[in-house]
């Protein structure tokens, strides 16, 4: 990078962090609802931007562009069935949550099973949070980062040396981030950082097909469809390593509402919305984004397929090679901070509900039953504090692991999802519950998906998904019949804000349900990939 896109990027981190800081101060992070929760201010904007932000990371962006230069439109599954998810999340999981009053998941299943249930899936998020999400998010994150804009050359040190000191450097600036403004400071920078992310993903993926076609952006996607209208096929074969077609319906369709809606990180920046309006409003325009998300995480990846004519090696190095190649030098300071944003929000957002978890979930219920909401929100401080350092701790650690340990995280995740969702689901919509039962089919289904992972890794785990959370589903069934132990009123409240329903909100879904499979059956033999 020259000087004028190092002055560009440190400007706008640093407008973006004085903007966030200014607007945060409106919320009393001295209260454990405000430091938490963001007092229960965010509208629909800022939930989906911070929702986007969290998600979306550099290895999101490198990978889903490499697996897509290298599959195709297969890929996209991971955006546009998300949508689907997400527009559930509005239907129907939102409005259960805030009527109930819960800020986190595992208080619902204390709610509904029991405090054991409970603490044991807090266990399981913190443990997922701590030792594998956030650690690889900052390394993987400031691996890609140095990439794209060679720090290391700048520094004057090897590669290893500036991935640490960029991961250690983001680490720090998110622990402080949240000290000082808690959610509501992550989201508000969350909402610029997400506008950036959008237009600076348009821009590059407008640029490659200008490169591509010779001067014109529709002539590029001419060039695709005429050349590698393969790449253009959204469904991928039985035996696909990354989204075999028939998991559109079962594995994949459960892992995201699981992900989307059953899934702290995530489900928490809903729950801080002023109201159930603004939560609803916030789930849908995050569909939204979801839908046009293969604009910047799938279509870059077949534009360098194109452009550099297959010849890349590794196909993790896709995008950061076509950012390089189609980027005037200046504007890499401005795309630099919105990656930088991409990163830095996906730490903070997982920081932020990791010590929710523990604040609410261990620390309040055993040693702070009578303390006050203040010195709750102090904890809550100090186990930023402390849970951030050990993150910032161990990701230097992930160099160690080279390319196995995202994918044994993305498989850990498979051994509580399921089940949890299974038993959210049916404690919406079952008035007896057995917290047996829970135990039964949490454990069982530990055993079961360890022996599967282990005894048959030929099989992609999302088909594994589709037979076992069904079976998931069937225990805590059975139990509740055979053994109930907790009868709960569906119609209680115990909101905390508003729950009166957008009256948008099923138009809205509905039109988000047909694109989902308009644009699926463009990206099929039927249409473009023929």
């Amino acid at each position: 990078m020259n000087w004028i896109a190092i002055l560009l990027f440190l400007g706008v981190v640093i407008g973006i962090s004085v903007y966030a800081y200014w607007r945060s101060k409106k919320v009393q992070t001295d209260s454990a609802d405000g430091y938490f929760m963001g007092g229960n201010t965010l509208t629909g904007f800022t939930i989906a931007s911070t929702i986007i932000m969290t998600n979306l990371s550099t290895e999101q962006l490198v990978g889903q562009n490499g697996q897509s230069y290298g599959k195709g439109m297969e890929v996209m599954a991971w955006e546009i069935t998300a949508a689907v998810a997400v527009v559930l999340l509005a239907w129907v999981f939102l409005p259960k949550y805030l009527r109930y009053g819960v800020s986190t998941i595992s208080e619902f299943l204390e709610m509904r099973y029991d405090t054991f249930t409970k603490r044991f899936v807090s266990i399981l998020f913190i443990f997922t949070y701590v030792v594998s999400f956030m650690p690889v998010v900052l390394y993987s994150g400031s691996l890609v980062f140095n990439k794209m804009f060679n720090i290391g050359d700048y520094l004057g040190v090897s590669d290893t040396t500036a991935t640490i000191i960029i991961s250690l450097t983001i680490g720090i600036i998110g622990v402080l981030y949240l000290f000082v403004g808690g959610l509501s400071i992550s989201a508000f920078s969350d909402s610029i950082y997400g506008i950036g992310l959008i237009v600076g993903g348009l821009i590059v993926t407008l640029i490659g097909l200008h490169h591509v076609g010779d001067g014109g952006f529709v002539k590029g996607f001419d060039h695709i469809v005429q050349h590698t209208p393969e790449k253009l096929n959204a469904f991928g074969e039985v035996d696909s390593d990354i989204v075999p077609w028939p998991t559109l319906f079962f594995g994949m369709f459960f892992n995201n509402l699981f992900f989307w809606c059953a899934n702290q990180m995530i489900v928490q920046k809903a729950l801080a919305a002023k109201n159930l309006q603004e939560s609803q409003k916030g789930a849908i325009y995050l569909s939204i984004f979801k839908i046009f998300g293969p604009i910047f995480t799938v279509i870059p990846g077949i534009i360098a397929y194109n452009y550099f004519n297959g010849g890349i090696d590794k196909n993790d190095n896709a995008y950061p090679a076509l950012i390089q190649s189609i980027l005037p030098d200046w504007s890499l300071g401005l795309f630099g901070a919105v990656i930088f944003g991409a990163i830095l929000s996906s730490f903070v957002g997982s920081l932020n509900s990791t010590t929710t978890l523990f604040t609410y979930d261990f620390y309040k219920p055993i040693f702070g039953k009578k303390a006050s909401d203040k010195h709750i929100a102090r904890v809550g401080h100090i186990a930023t504090v402390v849970i951030g350092a050990i993150c910032v701790g161990l990701s230097p650690f992930i160099s160690l692991f080279p390319s196995g340990l995202y994918a044994i995280v993305q498989q850990f995740n498979g051994v509580y999802s399921m089940p949890v969702l299974a038993l959210v689901l049916v404690a919406f919509f079952s008035r007896r519950t057995s917290k047996l039962g829970a135990k039964v089919a949490l454990f069982t289904h530990i055993i079961l998906y360890v022996i599967v992972s282990f005894a048959f890794p030929q099989i992609n785990y999302l088909y594994t998904f589709s037979v076992i959370f069904f079976i998931d589903l069937i225990i805590v069934i059975i139990f509740n019949k055979l053994k109930p132990s907790n009868e709960f009123d569906l119609n209680t409240n115990k909101a905390k804000v508003d729950i009166t329903p957008w009256k948008y909100r099923y138009v809205a879904g509905t039109i988000i349900l047909a694109l989902v499979v308009i644009i699926y059956i463009i990206f099929s033999p039927l249409v473009l990939a023929k």
